[in-house]
């Protein structure tokens, strides 16, 4: 089933801790989602973790991390914004856990272990030669040593994450029934991360294959049978026509980012020329299952994607973003990019900017603080992940100045959300007569 209600969301995406310090004081916020417009949070990790990796490094899939309170906090919140008309995405990590999940702990102290299979092994760490290795800037390769079993195990992102094995029917089953245990507790919907990464082939590049379709396919049908309206929301990079295959054929993910669209909407702000945002959307919206959207936005908690821009493009954007290089990722085809005002030139083009995103016929989504024009953390060289420099405290003096001001930013955007809504039945429906009436050039 593909709920009618997020073909037209706004999706505020945070972080507990950052945002509000607790689930008691996130509940206690709930009428600045609603003075905003908000129809949707979408709630990063929330886990238990050592927070190697914001909390991406899962030690335990069945409760709240202790600074961010109990489930029963969690689950009073979640009650306060379903009264409030407020769903709630929670993050769900597929493709590893953290070294210090039980299950990993076990299954690296001997090759007898119960779990040693949840996870991949190697005794010599040649295997998945092409896959790709995302943090090559803190790991020379994707296989990690053991020194109790003196072996391999592999991971995709940060040593600390051991990737999954989703080959091991087990792994499916335990996975499964934590999707369960968080929808019993009313959660509406799940972020699921790196879903490309999730099934491993050796001598394939180990991204998008067959595999991580059956079980996507296989996972929606279980969760529905608990809550038919669940949500999936996928993050998966890469060409529009591959990222697509996602939905399915509308039974996968409902929503997908739409990673390529951030990237252009931007170089379109920047070069004051839209034709080729009207191109992209007219691209990738064609041939969608009924009741899929891709989730539009300017900017997130990771990085702006510029690898499908070319070269010249990138190094021009990228030049005018963060002139210093303050904020890079990923060798030049990434940026940690938290206000768009730093190019733009101030508060009228960050409103011209969000405008765009809340004019597109899709589910869009902000990032917290960019309707009070956050801005990023100061560059610190120390710091190997500039991720963390788009992650800083919501500014709650700022935010309560704008919100009694009907001139501020704040005001501005909720008028521009609740406008949306207002408007979103043809508009969003009706995507192609949307398009065509929002972004069609008129030379074409």
């Amino acid at each position: 089933m593909n709920p009618t209600w997020c073909a037209k969301a706004t999706v505020y995406e945070l972080y507990v801790d950052k945002f509000a310090g607790n689930f008691s004081g996130l509940a206690a916020k709930l009428d600045y989602f609603e003075n905003l417009g908000i129809d949707c949070l979408h709630v990063l990790p929330h886990y238990p973790s050592p927070m190697i990796d914001g909390g991406y490094d899962v030690s335990d899939y069945r409760n709240v991390r202790s600074d961010l309170g109990t489930l029963n906090d969690f689950i009073n919140f979640i009650t306060k914004a379903h009264d409030q008309r407020i769903r709630v995405i929670v993050d769900f990590v597929l493709n590893h856990t953290s070294a210090e999940h039980s299950w990993f702990k076990e299954a690296r102290q001997s090759r007898r272990a119960e779990t040693r299979d949840y996870y991949f092994w190697s005794k010599t760490g040649l295997e998945y030669r092409e896959a790709p290795n995302p943090f090559s800037n803190l790991k020379p390769n994707n296989w990690i040593y053991n020194s109790p079993t003196k072996d391999y195990y592999f991971a995709t992102f940060y040593p600390e994450q051991p990737d999954l094995n989703w080959g091991n029917p087990r792994v499916f089953e335990e996975m499964l029934s934590i999707i369960n245990f968080w929808l019993s507790l009313g959660v509406d919907g799940f972020r699921l991360d790196a879903v490309p990464y999730i099934a491993k082939q050796d001598g394939t590049n180990c991204q998008a294959l067959p595999e991580s379709h059956a079980i996507l396919k296989r996972l929606r049908t279980a969760a529905e049978k608990i809550n038919p309206e669940v949500i999936f929301l996928g993050e998966a990079s890469g060409e529009l026509d591959q990222t697509k295959e996602y939905f399915g054929s509308g039974d996968e993910c409902q929503l997908l980012y739409e990673f390529p669209l951030a990237a252009e909407m931007i170089l379109a702000l920047y070069n004051k020329n839209y034709e080729r945002v009207y191109r992209l959307l007219k691209k990738a919206n064609a041939g969608l299952p009924d009741g899929c959207y891709w989730l539009a936005f300017l900017r997130n908690h990771d990085e702006l994607h510029l690898k499908d821009l070319a070269a010249g493009e990138r190094k021009k954007l990228i030049s005018a973003i963060d002139p210093v290089n303050q904020y890079p990722f990923k060798f030049g085809v990434s940026l940690r990019m938290a206000e768009i005002s730093k190019f733009l030139g101030g508060e009228n083009s960050t409103l011209g900017a969000l405008n765009m995103l809340f004019k597109l016929p899709t589910p869009v989504m902000i990032y917290y603080g960019e309707e009070i024009g956050m801005k990023n953390l100061p560059a610190n060289r120390e710091i190997k992940d500039s991720r963390l420099c788009v992650r800083g405290d919501f500014d709650w003096s700022e935010a309560a100045a704008q919100r009694s001001n009907p001139h501020s930013l704040f005001s501005k955007v909720s008028y521009l959300i609740k406008e949306r809504a207002d408007l979103a039945g043809e508009k969003i429906t009706e995507r192609e007569e949307a398009i065509d009436l929002q972004f069609r050039p008129s030379e074409v």
